[in-house]
C-alpha cells in the first residue's frame, strides 16, 4: 500500500461495516486500512453514542471537577496505581518525560457485577470508586462505557478482517477486558509563571492499549504528529468519536498499523486560565493476552520489532514509566 500523508484525519461510518453489505463493509475495512497504516486515527461516526448521553456524560464530569481539591481527593485510592477512581493534578507524566501534564482525571474499569464470578479475569480488578457527591456520575459513565466497547469491538472485527484473521479473532481477548474510562480535566492556570516551562495539558505520547475511542476531540489543542514529522490538528465532528490505533495493536502487527504519536498543546497564554474537558476509552484486553508479534506481519523488510509479552506484562511496565506505578 502507498503511503498517504493525511491532512486530516480520515472520517469513516461505522454503518457501512455493521450494515450486512459487503460492499460496504469491504470499503470500511479498506478505509480503515489506510488511515491506519499511515496516520493511526479516525473520526467515526454511527458510533452508538448519543448526543444525549454524552452531554450528561460531560455535565457529570464537570461537575465532578468543580469539586473542592479536597473533597476529589478522597476518591484517589492508594494501591490502585490510578487505575480506579481520581488522580490528582500533575501527577501523570509522559513517557521519557520528567514534569507531569498539567490535568487530572478520573477512571472508570469493568463493573465487577457484570463479570461472572466464574471468570478468573474478576479477581484481577478492583471495584470502581463512585463519586457521592455527584450521584448521576456511576449511571452515566457507566452507560457510555458500555457504548464505547460495543463500537470499539466492531472496530476490531474490521481489523481483524484486514489483518486476514478470523473477524472474530479479538472477541474473547476483550470479553471483560482491563479497559478504561478516563474523564480529564486539564485544569486551568490562573499564573502561567507559576508551573515550569516544558509543562503541556499532554506531552507528546502514544498509548498503551489496542484502541482508544475519544468524545470530546473537537476543542483545540489536540495534535498527531504526521510520518514527515509534521503536527496536524486533529478535528472532528461533534456526531464523531476519535479512534486511534494503541501500542499494543503496534506490537501485534509489529508496527504495520501505527501507534502515532499525539499530544495536547496548551492555549494561547491570554486563554490558559480557561479548562478543557475530554473522555477517551481505552480498551484494552484481558492481561493473558499474547502480544507476539503476528508471523504475517513479520518478514524480510519488516523484521520482528519487539520482545514477547502479555497485554498484563505490557501494561505494567508502562503504568511504571508513567509514574502512575512504583516499581
Amino acid at each position: 500500500m502507498s503511503e498517504i500523508l493525511f491532512d486530516e484525519v480520515p472520517s469513516l461510518d461505522l454503518a457501512d461495516f455493521t450494515s450486512g453489505d459487503e460492499g460496504r463493509r469491504a470499503k470500511f475495512v479498506q478505509q480503515l486500512g489506510e488511515a491506519y497504516q499511515n496516520i493511526g486515527f479516525i473520526a467515526l461516526r454511527n458510533h452508538g453514542l448519543s448526543d444525549e448521553l454524552t452531554q450528561k456524560l460531560y455535565a457529570a464530569t464537570q461537575k465532578f471537577f468543580a469539586l473542592p481539591d479536597e473533597v476529589k481527593q478522597k476518591y484517589e485510592i492508594a494501591g490502585l496505581a490510578g487505575q480506579r477512581g481520581y488522580v490528582g493534578k500533575g501527577k501523570e507524566k509522559a513517557k521519557g518525560f520528567n514534569t507531569g501534564d498539567l490535568k487530572e482525571f478520573y477512571h472508570v474499569g469493568q463493573e465487577l457485577s457484570t463479570i461472572p464470578d466464574s471468570d478468573p479475569i474478576k479477581a484481577e480488578y478492583p471495584a470502581n470508586v463512585w463519586p457521592a457527591e455527584v450521584a448521576e456520575f456511576e449511571a452515566v459513565t457507566l452507560e457510555a462505557y458500555r457504548k464505547l466497547e460495543a463500537a470499539g469491538k466492531e472496530v476490531l472485527k474490521a481489523l481483524a478482517i484486514l489483518l486476514e484473521l478470523p473477524e472474530n479473532y479479538f472477541d474473547d481477548k476483550v470479553l471483560y477486558g482491563n479497559s478504561i474510562l478516563r474523564a480529564i480535566h486539564y485544569f486551568p492556570i490562573e499564573d502561567p509563571d507559576s508551573v515550569p516551562a516544558d509543562a503541556v495539558r499532554a506531552a507528546e505520547h502514544g498509548d498503551i492499549n489496542l484502541i482508544t475511542l475519544l468524545m470530546g476531540a473537537s476543542a483545540d489543542g489536540l495534535q498527531v504528529l504526521r510520518r514527515d514529522g509534521k503536527w496536524i490538528p486533529i478535528t472532528a465532528l461533534p456526531e464523531q468519536v476519535v479512534v486511534n490505533v494503541g501500542d499494543m495493536l503496534a506490537r501485534l502487527t509489529n508496527n504495520k498499523l501505527k501507534s502515532t504519536i499525539h499530544r495536547v498543546v496548551n492555549p494561547p497564554r491570554e486563554l490558559m486560565h480557561t479548562s478543557r474537558f475530554s473522555i477517551p476509552f481505552f480498551m484494552h484486553p484481558r492481561s493473558e493476552m499474547d502480544l507476539t508479534c503476528l508471523e504475517s506481519c513479520i518478514d524480510e523488510r519488516n523484521p520482528k520489532a519487539y520482545p514477547d509479552a502479555t497485554a498484563g506484562e505490557y501494561l505494567n511496565e508502562r503504568l511504571v514509566e508513567l509514574g502512575l506505578k512504583k516499581v
